[in-house]
């Protein structure tokens, strides 16, 4: 183990590609390098001693992603309520899983398998979430899996919420179908075509303007290209992955490209009777599971 200030970082991996995760700050990634180039943004050691996983490279969002209106919602005739968890922020966002403590299952030079049983005493869900990072000569993977173990059936899903530096040449290229308008509070309101300024299907630059935007019908592909750096990244996620969250505050250095399997505020537009959601129903002791792969390329 490495230390960044008080927090230890478990490195793995072989060769050029080195990752390394911190099980105290929401089972989260620490750094994901190619040589002495960060792919991910990486936790800053002022960011490690505050244990502040809003500083981390990735995190795991679960037991769903981004955030639920009113902090409530109704499933199956019944309502449930969660709590707000991210400072000032109003509503619940991302869920538990980043804002806990993982156990370490399991360590090899190239992989580490993180685990969390969360037993719900401030939120409805109960569950246990694993997730096996492994490290290969072509990138990093990431698979995760959710088990139901509460005595009812639950909505739930799952994603993962890497940070990368804003460099001013980057281009970034993906597909979606749709483009989901944003609300005040960072919530969503209306799902529409994605009209022709707003896609990235061909390739372009950041906006100069604010993004906090949910792309559905999204492909499960994502490249980035990084010319000072002579960097690319080639983002590959399973079927499972229908959402695309996408964030870019012209005011900081970084933005966040977030493959999810529901899309934002998912369990309040059930009601709306809304289909394509991503919304995963798991009964007692089932499960879903799902891979994201990063595959870094020179330019």
């Amino acid at each position: 183990m490495d230390a960044i200030s008080e927090v230890y970082v478990i490195e793995f991996g072989s060769g050029r590609l080195t990752a390394g995760v911190v099980p105290d700050i929401g089972g989260s990634i620490a750094f994901f390098r190619r040589g002495e180039t960060d792919i991910l943004r990486p936790l800053s050691a002022q960011a490690a001693a505050q244990k502040d996983v809003l500083g981390v490279a990735s995190f795991p969002m679960l037991p769903y992603a981004n955030r639920i209106i009113g902090n409530c919602f109704n499933f199956e005739d019944q309502t449930y309520t969660v709590p707000p968890n991210n400072g000032i922020e109003r509503f619940n966002v991302h869920g538990s899983g980043w804002k806990s403590v993982w156990s370490v299952a399991q360590r090899t030079r190239d992989m580490v398998e993180l685990v969390l049983d969360h037993r719900g005493t401030a939120d409805p869900f109960r569950y246990r979430a694993v997730q096996s990072l492994a490290l290969s000569s072509a990138g990093l993977t990431i698979d995760t899996r959710i088990i139901n173990t509460g005595s009812r059936p639950m909505p739930f899903g799952f994603g993962h919420h890497p940070w990368l530096e804003r460099d001013r040449d980057l281009e970034l290229q993906f597909r979606a179908t749709h483009f989901w308008l944003e609300a005040p509070e960072g919530v969503v309101s209306d799902r529409i075509g994605v009209p022709p300024e707003l896609s990235f299907a061909g390739g372009r630059g950041l906006p100069k303007s604010w993004r906090n935007n949910c792309y559905s019908g999204w492909d499960g592909t994502a490249q980035l290209r990084f010319p000072s750096r002579a960097l690319g990244l080639h983002v590959q996620a399973d079927p499972i992955f229908g959402h695309l969250m996408f964030y870019a505050d012209p005011s900081k250095p970084y933005f966040c490209l977030e493959p999810q399997t529901n899309a934002s505020c998912a369990f309040n537009k059930m009601a709306d009777g809304i289909d394509g959601l991503g919304v995963i129903v798991l009964a007692p002791g089932q499960s879903a599971s799902g891979r994201v792969s990063f595959t870094p390329f020179e330019l």
